[in-house]
């Protein structure tokens, strides 16, 4: 498992968050070998084992969501074994996934969001600067929490009008930066610098000075949408993806472009925004039309 993990790590490059979920579910799966059927090392079960945990899973009533990321996880292992000559076959071809239902991404509504931003007095501290930032750079650009903190300051070119992203796989996009961006960028900048004499390393920094990390951000993101929603569902960070995505496609901007901006590998993660904006054109053809 070890192994397994340090090959997700080092060699496919995946995120630390990925890393640990993977590293829970191996976990998991390990101690129900061992307490079910006294089997220590998970190289050795079978379809059958394997199938069990999934099917005690499902009566546990867990989100099939949940349970199929596991499913995921067990599958690449055991690729990863039988690639590496550990074991003769893989006993996870016959293992069948749960059916999910489809969820739709939550987004915050476009009027509320312009509203906190166009109206919110963050202050010109640094702490007002930078809360502001992270809420235009989520927004304005669409990226990933992952990706925000992982912005250097010579990532940003004010120049070019672009941000320089690492996304999944270590791999880097360039995304444009609205005008809006580029001045409340420019404030945060000459703010941190002032403020801790620095202006290389990490773009957003703590108020202590130190690199920005997931659970400040989604503090921060969370006082401030709740101020216009009280879903917490759009209260996250993500939330803020999906509003960006949501409101370029109402906007007329094409799929594949939205593809591109977002990171995504294929256009079939990026689909998903299109059921958004057909239940939004239901809704609107239901209370407009005579005859609906």
């Amino acid at each position: 498992m070890d192994a397994f993990l340090d090959f997700l790590r080092f060699e496919r490059r995946y995120s630390p968050h990925t890393i640990v979920s993977y590293q829970t579910d191996l976990g998991q799966f390990a101690a129900y070998l061992k307490s079910a059927y006294e089997l220590t090392d998970p190289a050795q079960a079978t379809h059958a084992l394997i199938r069990g945990w999934v099917v005690e899973l499902m009566q546990e009533n867990l989100d099939p969501r949940t349970v199929n990321r596991k499913v995921a996880c067990l599958r690449s292992y055991y690729k990863f074994l039988l690639r590496n000559g550990l074991i003769d076959s893989n006993p996870m071809l016959r293992i069948k996934a749960p059916k999910m239902a489809k969820k739709l991404p939550e987004f915050v509504p476009e009027e509320a969001l312009n509203g906190l931003l166009n109206t919110f007095e963050f202050g010109d501290d640094f702490a007002g600067q930078r809360d502001q930032l992270v809420l235009e750079m989520l927004y304005g650009t669409g990226i990933r929490l992952s990706e925000l903190i992982g912005i250097h300051a010579d990532d940003v070119s004010l120049g070019a009008s672009t941000v320089r992203v690492t996304g999944k796989g270590n791999k880097q996009r360039l995304v444009p930066l609205n005008p809006t961006l580029k001045l409340v960028i420019e404030r945060y900048q000459a703010r941190r610098a002032h403020e801790f004499g620095t202006v290389g390393g990490p773009l957003l920094l703590t108020d202590k000075g130190d690199a920005m990390y997931e659970k400040f951000v989604y503090r921060t993101v969370k006082r401030y949408l709740s101020q216009i929603t009280t879903s917490g569902a759009q209260q996250h960070p993500h939330a803020l993806r999906h509003a960006f995505a949501t409101h370029l496609l109402g906007k007329g901007a094409d799929l594949n472009s939205i593809k591109e901006l977002l990171g995504h590998a294929s256009l079939a993660a990026t689909q998903v925004y299109t059921h958004l904006s057909v239940d939004r054109l239901k809704s609107v053809f239901e209370q407009a039309h005579p005859r609906a």
